[in-house]
Protein backbone atom coordinates (compact mmCIF):
# COMPACT_ATOMS: atom_id res chain seq x y z
CA UNK A 1 0.00 0.00 0.00
CA UNK A 2 1.41 3.42 -0.96
CA UNK A 3 1.72 5.99 1.85
CA UNK A 4 -0.24 9.52 1.16
CA UNK A 5 2.98 11.14 0.54
CA UNK A 6 3.44 8.31 -2.57
CA UNK A 7 -0.05 8.70 -3.67
CA UNK A 8 0.74 12.32 -3.66
CA UNK A 9 3.24 11.98 -6.25
CA UNK A 10 1.71 9.61 -8.20
CA UNK A 11 -0.76 11.49 -8.64
CA UNK A 12 0.97 14.55 -9.75
CA UNK A 13 2.48 12.70 -12.59
CA UNK A 14 1.29 14.34 -15.95
CA UNK A 15 0.87 12.53 -19.47
CA UNK A 16 2.98 15.13 -21.88
CA UNK A 17 -0.23 16.50 -23.36
CA UNK A 18 0.55 18.00 -26.68
CA UNK A 19 -0.22 22.17 -27.16
CA UNK A 20 -3.72 22.71 -29.09
CA UNK A 21 -3.99 25.82 -31.39
CA UNK A 22 -6.03 27.68 -28.26
CA UNK A 23 -2.74 27.15 -26.08
CA UNK A 24 -1.00 28.94 -28.64
CA UNK A 25 -3.87 32.37 -29.04
CA UNK A 26 -1.93 33.75 -25.96
CA UNK A 27 -0.04 36.71 -27.24
CA UNK A 28 3.91 36.74 -27.59
CA UNK A 29 4.63 38.35 -24.47
CA UNK A 30 2.52 36.12 -22.07
CA UNK A 31 3.43 33.17 -23.82
CA UNK A 32 6.95 33.18 -23.85
CA UNK A 33 7.91 32.50 -20.68
CA UNK A 34 4.93 29.81 -19.97
CA UNK A 35 7.01 27.82 -22.94
CA UNK A 36 9.98 27.70 -20.51
CA UNK A 37 9.84 24.15 -19.53
CA UNK A 38 7.85 22.62 -22.23
CA UNK A 39 9.11 20.08 -24.50
CA UNK A 40 10.06 20.81 -28.18
CA UNK A 41 9.07 17.62 -29.92
CA UNK A 42 10.79 16.79 -33.31
CA UNK A 43 10.31 13.22 -35.15
CA UNK A 44 12.75 12.24 -37.32
CA UNK A 45 11.96 8.55 -39.48
CA UNK A 46 10.91 6.78 -36.49
CA UNK A 47 12.77 8.23 -33.77
CA UNK A 48 10.93 11.47 -31.73
CA UNK A 49 13.55 13.67 -29.70
CA UNK A 50 11.94 15.57 -27.05
CA UNK A 51 14.02 18.76 -25.56
CA UNK A 52 13.00 20.91 -22.90
CA UNK A 53 12.48 24.05 -23.39
CA UNK A 54 15.04 26.61 -21.20
CA UNK A 55 15.20 29.90 -23.70
CA UNK A 56 12.53 32.09 -25.33
CA UNK A 57 12.60 35.82 -26.54
CA UNK A 58 8.33 37.72 -27.75
CA UNK A 59 8.08 39.51 -30.38
CA UNK A 60 5.21 41.83 -31.12
CA UNK A 61 3.58 43.12 -33.53
CA UNK A 62 4.49 45.82 -36.26
CA UNK A 63 4.95 48.41 -33.58
CA UNK A 64 7.98 46.45 -31.83
CA UNK A 65 10.83 47.70 -33.90
CA UNK A 66 12.51 44.58 -33.78
CA UNK A 67 10.34 42.54 -34.77
CA UNK A 68 10.77 41.29 -38.44
CA UNK A 69 7.22 42.15 -39.24
CA UNK A 70 7.98 46.11 -38.26
CA UNK A 71 8.17 47.20 -41.97
CA UNK A 72 4.72 45.14 -42.71
CA UNK A 73 3.59 41.77 -44.13
CA UNK A 74 5.98 40.29 -46.83
CA UNK A 75 6.48 37.24 -48.31
CA UNK A 76 9.22 36.19 -45.60
CA UNK A 77 7.30 37.39 -42.76
CA UNK A 78 3.57 36.54 -43.53
CA UNK A 79 4.05 32.85 -41.89
CA UNK A 80 3.78 35.38 -38.51
CA UNK A 81 0.20 36.93 -39.61
CA UNK A 82 -1.03 33.30 -39.61
CA UNK A 83 -3.25 31.78 -36.71
CA UNK A 84 -0.83 30.71 -33.33
CA UNK A 85 0.77 27.91 -33.90
CA UNK A 86 2.71 27.75 -36.97
CA UNK A 87 6.61 27.41 -37.04
CA UNK A 88 8.27 30.65 -38.57
CA UNK A 89 11.67 29.69 -39.48
CA UNK A 90 14.61 31.69 -41.29
CA UNK A 91 18.28 31.56 -41.94
CA UNK A 92 20.10 33.84 -39.83
CA UNK A 93 23.63 35.39 -41.27
CA UNK A 94 23.31 32.88 -44.25
CA UNK A 95 24.15 30.11 -41.22
CA UNK A 96 21.69 29.36 -38.79
CA UNK A 97 18.05 28.29 -39.18
CA UNK A 98 16.26 29.92 -36.19
CA UNK A 99 12.81 28.30 -35.01
CA UNK A 100 9.94 30.74 -34.06
CA UNK A 101 6.62 30.03 -32.81
CA UNK A 102 3.73 32.10 -34.12
CA UNK A 103 1.51 32.97 -31.64
CA UNK A 104 -1.95 35.03 -31.16
CA UNK A 105 -4.65 35.80 -33.26
CA UNK A 106 -4.67 35.75 -37.09
CA UNK A 107 -3.13 38.81 -39.16
CA UNK A 108 -1.59 40.21 -36.25
CA UNK A 109 2.17 39.38 -36.04
CA UNK A 110 3.94 38.36 -33.13
CA UNK A 111 5.93 34.87 -32.31
CA UNK A 112 8.19 33.45 -29.75
CA UNK A 113 12.04 32.37 -30.66
CA UNK A 114 13.14 29.47 -29.30
CA UNK A 115 16.44 30.13 -28.29
CA UNK A 116 17.60 27.35 -26.19
CA UNK A 117 17.17 24.07 -24.62
CA UNK A 118 18.70 21.62 -22.26
CA UNK A 119 22.28 20.60 -23.71
CA UNK A 120 22.01 22.54 -27.18
CA UNK A 121 21.53 26.73 -25.56
CA UNK A 122 21.30 29.12 -28.75
CA UNK A 123 19.11 28.94 -31.29
CA UNK A 124 21.10 28.01 -33.95
CA UNK A 125 22.62 24.75 -31.89
CA UNK A 126 19.42 23.71 -31.10
CA UNK A 127 17.67 24.13 -34.76
CA UNK A 128 20.92 22.06 -36.09
CA UNK A 129 20.56 19.33 -33.15
CA UNK A 130 17.08 18.78 -34.39
CA UNK A 131 17.56 19.06 -38.01
CA UNK A 132 14.96 22.13 -38.09
CA UNK A 133 15.25 24.39 -41.47
CA UNK A 134 13.04 26.25 -43.93
CA UNK A 135 11.65 22.87 -45.40
CA UNK A 136 9.39 23.04 -41.77
CA UNK A 137 8.33 26.98 -41.90
CA UNK A 138 4.39 27.05 -42.00
CA UNK A 139 4.67 23.98 -40.45
CA UNK A 140 0.95 24.15 -37.86
CA UNK A 141 2.53 23.04 -34.78
CA UNK A 142 -0.62 21.73 -33.13
CA UNK A 143 -1.39 19.36 -36.09
CA UNK A 144 2.06 18.33 -37.02
CA UNK A 145 3.33 15.24 -36.54
CA UNK A 146 6.82 16.52 -37.26
CA UNK A 147 7.04 19.07 -35.09
CA UNK A 148 5.11 20.43 -31.88
CA UNK A 149 5.41 21.36 -28.60
CA UNK A 150 4.28 18.87 -25.16
CA UNK A 151 3.55 19.93 -21.57
CA UNK A 152 4.66 17.02 -19.12
CA UNK A 153 3.53 19.09 -15.83
CA UNK A 154 6.87 20.05 -15.47
CA UNK A 155 7.75 24.21 -14.40
CA UNK A 156 11.22 25.53 -13.86
CA UNK A 157 12.27 24.92 -10.23
CA UNK A 158 13.52 27.60 -7.98
CA UNK A 159 17.37 28.15 -8.17
CA UNK A 160 19.61 27.87 -5.08
CA UNK A 161 19.10 30.87 -2.88
CA UNK A 162 15.33 31.17 -3.86
CA UNK A 163 16.14 33.12 -6.99
CA UNK A 164 12.94 32.92 -9.54
CA UNK A 165 11.83 30.36 -11.31
CA UNK A 166 13.22 32.40 -14.76
CA UNK A 167 14.46 35.47 -15.51
CA UNK A 168 13.74 38.41 -17.58
CA UNK A 169 16.63 40.23 -19.78
CA UNK A 170 16.58 42.29 -22.92
CA UNK A 171 16.39 40.47 -26.32
CA UNK A 172 20.13 39.76 -27.91
CA UNK A 173 20.77 40.60 -31.55
CA UNK A 174 18.31 43.66 -31.98
CA UNK A 175 20.60 46.62 -32.10
CA UNK A 176 18.91 48.23 -35.18
CA UNK A 177 15.52 48.05 -32.83
CA UNK A 178 14.40 51.69 -30.97
CA UNK A 179 15.78 52.41 -27.48
CA UNK A 180 12.35 51.60 -25.84
CA UNK A 181 12.25 48.30 -27.91
CA UNK A 182 16.08 47.39 -27.10
CA UNK A 183 15.42 47.53 -23.67
CA UNK A 184 12.23 45.81 -23.24
CA UNK A 185 12.81 42.50 -20.98
CA UNK A 186 11.12 40.07 -23.30
CA UNK A 187 13.70 37.69 -23.42
CA UNK A 188 13.09 34.86 -20.79
CA UNK A 189 15.41 32.09 -19.38
CA UNK A 190 15.24 29.47 -17.11
CA UNK A 191 17.26 30.81 -13.71
CA UNK A 192 19.41 27.88 -13.58
CA UNK A 193 20.41 28.00 -16.79
CA UNK A 194 21.33 31.87 -16.63
CA UNK A 195 23.24 31.78 -13.71
CA UNK A 196 25.31 28.67 -14.82
CA UNK A 197 26.08 30.71 -17.96
CA UNK A 198 26.80 33.89 -16.06
CA UNK A 199 29.57 31.49 -14.11
CA UNK A 200 31.49 30.67 -17.61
Amino acid sequence: MKTGEQAAKVQTVKAPRKLTARDYRKDAVTLAPKLLGKLLCRKIGNKIIKCRITETEAYYGETDTACHAHKGKTERTRIMYEDGGHAYIYLCYGVHWLLNVVTGKKDFPEAVLIRGVEGFEGPGRLTKHLQIDKMLNGENMADSKRLWIEDDGKRPGNSPGGQPAFTASKRIGVDYASEADKNRLWRFTVAAVQAAAQRK
